[in-house]
């Protein structure tokens, strides 16, 4: 399984980098260079595998919302063929538990460090329909050829750990743009995962200094900036928050180092703030078909998304607020026009508004708004304490160095993702108070 790969330049290493192991600089390394090349060849997906003519013909009854299921039948036939092609890359992983993410732990466990985050709903909907892809799809096939799966050996516990593995180690190549796309309202589906070896040796930090590039032929790690001799190799893994870390790859950074953490405020939560107050059965009419209309608008978007410099849901909140705070005269001609209308804001100044800069500036109505809804959100993260109770805890914790020293690996990871969402919602109030 060769890759061009300069030697020279760097090296595999389990001392000196942020997990159990990663890729170091052997030289100072400069911009642009290509730190090694993977022939398409060396990628393992379901078409370089030998069950990959199989998987090919009966690709309609393989078809599940993940699209990782015959990538998922190749890696459950090749993990335990003992004469697999893939062996020397696969028996690196002896236990894929050893990934450790939160779908491994114990649901208390999940319940508890995790409360407020979203990982735990997350984590419930993927065993969900893991159990449900391995039943409805991937057993009948099993079933149906016993010469390469047995259901005794290529259990549910095995699929849900390759799962995680995917879910951990796979890329996925970006969708060609087609320049003829402008009125294409139907997004392309994501390409299928594939594993790529050497590359699934990098580690991630949101400040990277390398990136993967796809070409016809091959996958070439480039770095993006200077690398200095004795310095991690890190990719990128997309700009990606605390919780998507922990929930996708079972690792996190800490709260300060990741630029791209996030915050959810559930929409939920800007409707229950906009009722707050309201005493006339009139008004909670007008209340309810407002939420309607913005149920129809807004459609599978359950939360409003804030990042450490504003609002990156810019748009979804902009009109949520809008609805939310039109009088019954204004709410009645929205109707009217179908929820368009003329508005002399552009997209720009919507960011600016909804951005850190701007958020103190706004309506005292939309500032309101936004301030009890993260309140609200801030307060699911404790069990019923104060709102300064809440966000004291994890504070003191992470000031006091000797009660650090003391945590699990996993205590550690669920500090940094509240801490790091507490801390967003809070400047999101101290932003909004009147």
């Amino acid at each position: 399984m060769a890759t061009e790969a300069k030697r020279r330049k760097v090296y595999v290493s389990k001392e000196g980098t942020v997990a159990k192991y990663g890729m170091l600089a052997k030289d100072s390394i400069k911009e642009g260079e290509v730190l090694f090349t993977i022939p398409r060849s060396a990628l393992l997906h379901h078409g370089t595998t030998s069950v990959s003519a199989l998987l090919e013909k009966e690709k309609s009854c393989l078809e599940s919302p993940s699209g990782w299921v015959p990538l998922l039948l190749a890696l459950l036939h090749e993990y335990t063929s003992s004469v697999s092609l893939w062996k020397p890359y696969l028996s690196l992983w002896t236990d894929f538990k050893s990934l450790d993410h939160p779908m491994f732990w114990s649901k208390e466990e999940r319940d508890h460090l995790l409360k407020g985050t979203g990982i735990p709903e997350a984590v419930d909907r993927d065993l969900v329909n893991i159990q449900s892809e391995y039943t409805d799809v991937v057993l009948p096939f099993m079933v149906k050829h016993p010469d390469l799966w047995n259901p005794k050996t290529h259990t549910l516990d095995l699929y849900t750990q390759l799962v995680a593995f995917v879910m951990a180690y796979s890329f996925q190549e970006p969708q060609e743009e087609d320049e003829d796309e402008e009125n294409d309202e139907e997004e392309k589906a994501p390409n299928p995962p594939m594993m790529v070896p050497v590359a699934d040796i990098l580690n991630h930090v949101s400040n990277h200094n390398a990136n993967l590039e796809f070409t016809p032929d091959s996958l070439k790690m480039v770095c993006v900036r200077p690398i200095q001799k004795g310095e991690e190799v890190f990719n990128t893994y997309g700009q990606m928050a605390n919780w998507q870390l922990l929930h996708m790859y079972g690792f996190t950074e800490s709260y300060w180092s990741n630029s791209n953490d996030t915050a959810d405020i559930p929409i939920a939560n800007l409707h229950k703030a906009s009722g707050q107050g309201i005493q006339s059965d009139s008004d909670r009419q007008l209340l309810r078909e407002k939420w309607e209309m913005l149920f129809q608008i807004m459609q599978e978007k359950p939360a409003i998304v804030f990042g450490k410099e504003g609002c990156l849901t810019d748009m979804e909140l902009h009109i949520t607020l809008k609805v939310l705070c039109m009088s019954k005269e204004e709410f009645s001609e929205f109707k009217h026009n179908e929820g368009w209308e003329e508005d002399d804001e552009d997209d720009e100044k919507i960011s600016q508004a909804l951005s850190n800069d701007g958020l103190s500036e706004l309506k005292t109505s939309w500032k309101r708004l936004i301030h009890e809804a993260a309140h609200l959100t801030l307060m699911s993260y404790g069990d019923g304490e104060e709102e300064k109770k809440v966000m004291d805890r994890d504070r003191l914790l992470i000031e006091d160095e000797a009660a650090l020293a003391e945590l699990s690996c996993r205590q550690w990871k669920a500090l940094h993702v509240r801490y790091g969402q507490l801390n967003i919602l809070n400047r999101v109030m101290e932003l909004t108070k009147s």
